[in-house]
């Protein structure tokens, strides 16, 4: 019998002689691109490489304009901005993201509908969808999440059938297709992050896309202090020329929410990695799938067949404890954190019920009713699925292990074997 790395044994990778692959990746080509913009004194917005970024971003997700922000969270609120959704609106969004998917609602003083997920691939139920709409409702904004896409195509007829807007939450897929359309191109508005953990980074930033000009001129004034430059060069941006009003010529009440040329920078570089990465992640993920599928207790995120290309953010998987030796999950991610070497996650808190969702915290801003008060109430919802995902079943690593090799993948896989093998030694 193995002694197990957790209880002493040695783990299935030894990360100071066999690191896993670094993250965040950059070279020379990064390298050179700061030096360039430190040396252009352009540090500030839309400088040549925020506009070349952008039209490069529109270009790969297949849309006619990309917009840089300060972060993904500003994304969500603008686009809701943009399409005018406030006090007295619903948005629907899935009990299971992050915390930022909810907040930007409450911060357009809107109320978030939290909807349960699917088991199958833990994005929003469209049947939960159509339970939730009510004469109130004015978005839905679908999560894809790690890795996983949303049924887009029952979601857009459901918007479709209800006269509803659809953001489409793309943090964790940049580059992933369904049906042929890239993510971010097939709802109103796609938002995406550059934060650290992304699989297209600049340590922070984000981008909201869109097909409808007359949104692209509001994303981009409300990002730019509600002005909109059209001008060539930093001194004509000094001057306010072009700058972008409402239809009365007055401007928009909006605030400095604008990106770096040095973040800009690396994104350009960043962008031309990703799609070799993507691949990378894809083919791997793929084939550590298929080799977990035969260990009992294990089962992949399903792969939705109308998902045309794949784009992961961290590798998940499904755990069931009955049939893994009765192993509590929590001891199953830890034991695996100590054979891998690798930080292994649960999925992120429901809503409902999550340490960084809590709106009651901030009566000055929110409370602006005892209605309102009331409605965002995050307890208020019950979410089973997302519960059930979150307490027993979700196990999250890092994407970086996907770059690595089918060796890797390999001793991924018998890393997990090990700790089934073992089990009785952590009870």
């Amino acid at each position: 019998m193995e002694k197990l790395a957790i209880n002493g044994g040695s783990p299935s990778r030894d990360i100071t002689a066999q690191p896993w692959p670094k993250w965040p990746v950059w070279g020379k080509e990064e390298e050179a691109a700061l030096i360039e913009v430190l040396h252009s004194g352009v540090w500030s917005y839309n400088g040549p490489k925020e506009i070349e970024f952008n039209r490069l971003f529109a270009e790969f997700t297949g849309v006619k304009h990309a917009i840089c922000t300060v972060n993904g969270t500003i994304t969500l609120q603008i686009a809701l901005e943009a399409l005018g959704i406030g006090i007295g609106d619903e948005v629907i969004i899935p009990g299971l993201t992050w915390q930022a998917t909810a907040a930007t609602v409450i911060d357009v003083n809107a109320t978030p509908i939290l909807a349960d997920v699917s088991e199958d691939n833990w994005c929003i139920d469209p049947k939960e969808i159509e339970k939730a709409i009510t004469p109130k409702t004015k978005a839905i904004i679908p999560v894809h999440l790690y890795g996983a896409f949303a049924d887009m195509d029952a979601i857009m007829d459901i918007a479709k059938k209800h006269n509803l807007y659809v953001i489409e939450d793309c943090a964790h897929k940049h580059g992933g297709e369904w049906n042929g359309k890239k993510a971010g191109s097939i709802g109103d508005i796609g938002s995406f992050s550059y934060q650290l953990s992304k699989h297209l980074t600049a340590g922070e930033g984000g981008s909201v896309t869109t097909n409808n000009s007359d949104l692209a001129d509001k994303l981009d004034a409300l990002r730019n202090c509600g002005r909109r430059p059209e001008a060539d060069t930093l001194d004509e941006v000094d001057k306010g020329a072009g700058d972008y009003g409402d239809d009365d010529g007055n401007f928009i009440q909006s605030g400095n929410l604008r990106i770096t040329e040095f973040q800009a920078a690396i994104l350009v570089e960043g962008l031309k990695r990703l799609p070799a990465q993507n691949a990378i992640r894809d083919a791997n993920g793929d084939y550590l799938n298929a080799l977990l599928s035969k260990i009992p207790g294990i089962s992949p995120i399903t792969r939705d067949k109308r998902e045309t290309k794949k784009a992961y953010f961290n590798f998940a998987f499904k755990y069931c404890e009955n049939e893994f030796k009765g192993l509590p999950i929590k001891k199953f991610r830890s034991a695996l954190e100590a054979e891998l070497g690798v930080v292994v996650d649960a999925s992120y808190e429901p809503l409902n019920n999550c340490s960084l969702y809590v709106p009651h915290t901030k009566p000055s801003r929110h409370k602006l009713n005892d209605a309102y008060w009331k409605a965002i109430d995050p307890k208020r919802f019950s979410l089973p699925v997302c519960t059930r995902i979150f307490e027993e079943q979700s196990v999250c690593i890092h994407h970086k292990v996907l770059m690595g090799t089918e060796a890797d993948m390999n001793l991924i896989a018998q890393a997990i074997q090990k700790i089934y093998d073992n089990a009785q030694a952590l009870f």
